[in-house]
């Protein structure tokens, strides 16, 4: 959705459909950066490891200067150590994400800036996660790992075939069960 006008010519009202969002390698607004060889040396491995890649990832709402990405995760699906050239904020719509040594939960979320390497692994019910970010084009920057360690990567997607073939999606809830009250103001 490459559009050229003016940011006095954007709309100020929009509305899309989910149903209609194009997929990440579709949309063309993610690039790989930088080298990343055993990564690139290892996609034969998850290739073969059948047909669930543990992800799916779309952009539902894309303009010049925003862009919305939803991604899908099974149980366990971890991310790699990567990092990307603008701030992103990411919201858990479903599920739960490990995240170094926390959990977050549906109605969670968090902030990674611009080129900060981070990584995290979809919860035991999977994950639904939007991503947003000030910008229409990025970049994922994997930062490689041994040879060993891609094939060990791969050996899990393989083992997790049976399990992500028949998964639902997490039921979407937020952390707690329930939206949060919301305070009175204090008298003044």
């Amino acid at each position: 959705m490459s559009d050229e006008r003016t940011i006095a010519e954007r709309p100020r009202f929009e509305t899309f459909r989910g149903g209609a969002a194009l997929s990440l390698d579709e949309c063309g607004c993610m690039t790989l950066a930088g080298e990343a060889p055993n990564m690139l040396a290892a996609l034969p491995l998850f290739a073969s490891a059948g047909p669930e890649t543990g992800e799916r990832v779309d952009v539902p709402y894309r303009r010049p200067g925003m862009s919305l990405a939803r991604l899908q995760l099974k149980s366990g699906f971890a991310l790699p150590l990567h990092s990307h050239d603008c701030d992103c904020l990411y919201y858990i719509v479903a599920g739960s994400v490990e995240l170094g040594t926390e959990t977050l939960l549906a109605g969670d979320g968090f902030f990674v800036g611009s080129e900060v390497p981070y990584a995290y692994m979809a919860g035991p019910e999977g994950a639904e996660v939007l991503e947003f970010r000030a910008t229409d084009s990025f970049d994922i920057r994997v930062r490689d790992k041994s040879p060993a360690g891609w094939a060990r990567a791969a050996e899990r997607v393989r083992d997790a075939q049976a399990r992500w073939a028949n998964e639902p999606p997490p039921a979407p809830r937020l952390s707690g069960g329930q939206l949060p009250e919301r305070q009175a103001p204090e008298p003044s």
